[in-house]
């Protein structure tokens, strides 16, 4: 096992655990290519893209992603 993969276990999924809804809804629908947000906003079953931070996010809107999220 990685250094990384180490990390992800020991630090990251704990911390995950006790991270506001939002939060975690955030960070899955981040993307680092408008084609990939637009594949997971046919998933999803919204439309359209949008930018955060320079990232590529489905949904036409962060409020609209988080909804969809929860549906999941």
């Amino acid at each position: 096992m990685n250094l990384i993969a180490i990390f992800l276990v020991l630090i990251i999924a704990p911390a995950s655990l006790l991270a506001p809804a939002p939060l975690l809804a955030h960070a899955k629908g981040i993307y680092k290519t408008q084609a990939e947000a637009e594949k997971r906003a046919l998933e999803l079953g919204c439309k359209g893209t949008h930018q955060n931070n320079g990232a590529w996010m489905p949904c036409g809107n962060e409020s609209h992603l988080h909804q969809e999220l929860r549906k999941e």
